[in-house]
């Protein structure tokens, strides 16, 4: 059987179902209470995204508020009507920086952005590898008439532009910029690292000279990747797509066939790809720890980004 004709399931896909032990969980906790703890720290600096009139912006959105909080044992800041988009820039500390930096996309489906379990708690553990993280405010719900992605994908766009454009004076890499999006933002940086020939909106000023093309991307159970057999048509990989990391659980409801579909389209392009399908999760697990495998993807993609070579010092 020709490999266009294989069976999805016939494929090897990296399954993990780690054992922990006691202690050994009590530690992984422990780490983890000590990079989230970090997260209510202030960023470096907050910066509007557009300098101006935002793109295809018509008004047509409320306040920009958050939700009330769900009820459960981990509530999550859900924001809601975002017209002006905005970068939160969180610096590790400047003896542990690496020079890297990663624009972060929370999810929300296109509706809202967990901007904590999604965002700022991610841009905390990425400080902890030193590496600067970058929280993007994209513009949130999808507007009227439009594809879903299309003003958030300019945003994001936007946002890797102004990183580089910027890379000297916040002392960044230029070539060691990533985008790291969850569920809906996972979908958002798979299109950022796809349609990097393609900017979504005309360029407005020196920022948007720098390439808007993100060095890797880390998609974490990333959704609306496939339609029907295929992949969705936003996401065009070819030779030119950054290497990406992905982190999916076999029991999201958010099939992990969005992963494996994109990773296989990767292999077939020859691009660089890690693939880690959970035995168990769910779906919005974030990197707050659990009884789950799925808890460990941060020491993966940790070890994926040193192995890459994205986590060297500068010199």
């Amino acid at each position: 059987m020709g490999a266009s004709k294989m069976p999805l399931d016939h494929w090897f896909v990296l399954l993990e179902n780690l054992t922990v032990i006691r202690s050994s969980r009590h530690a992984l906790s422990l780490v983890f209470v000590a990079v989230l703890g970090a997260q209510a720290a202030e960023p470096a600096l907050t910066l509007e995204l557009w300098p101006g009139a935002v793109p295809g912006e018509k008004g047509e959105v409320g306040k920009e508020h958050y939700l009330a909080d769900q009820p459960g044992p981990r509530p999550v800041q859900r924001l809601t009507n975002v017209s002006r988009p905005t970068l939160a820039v969180y610096r590790p500390n400047a003896a542990n920086d690496t020079g890297a930096s990663v624009v972060i996309c929370p999810g929300g489906g296109y509706s809202i952005l967990a901007m904590d379990l999604e965002g700022t708690e991610v841009a905390a553990w990425l400080n902890s590898i030193g590496v600067t993280g970058i929280v993007l405010k994209y513009r949130v719900p999808a507007r009227k008439d439009r594809p879903r992605h299309l003003a958030p994908l300019q945003d994001a766009q936007r946002a890797v532009s102004l990183v580089r454009s910027k890379a000297a004076a916040w002392k960044l890499d230029p070539n060691r910029i990533g985008i790291l999006g969850f569920s809906a933002g996972g979908h958002l940086a798979a299109a950022a690292a796809t349609n990097f020939d393609q900017r979504q909106y005309e360029a407005i000023d020196e920022a948007d000279k720098a390439s808007c093309r993100p060095d890797f991307a880390v998609l974490v159970y990333p959704a609306y990747l496939t339609a029907g057999e295929s992949l969705a048509p936003e996401i065009r990989v070819g030779p030119k797509t950054p290497p990406v990391f992905f982190a999916h659980a076999g029991d999201d409801r958010i099939s992990p066939e969005n992963s494996i579909r994109m990773y296989l389209a990767l292999k077939r392009a020859g691009v660089p790809a890690e693939l880690h399908v959970f035995v168990s999760g769910g779906h919005g697990f974030g990197l707050r720890p659990s009884e789950h495998p799925s808890s460990g993807w941060p020491r993966h993609c940790e070890a994926w980004m040193r192995k890459s070579g994205l986590l060297e010092k500068r010199s």
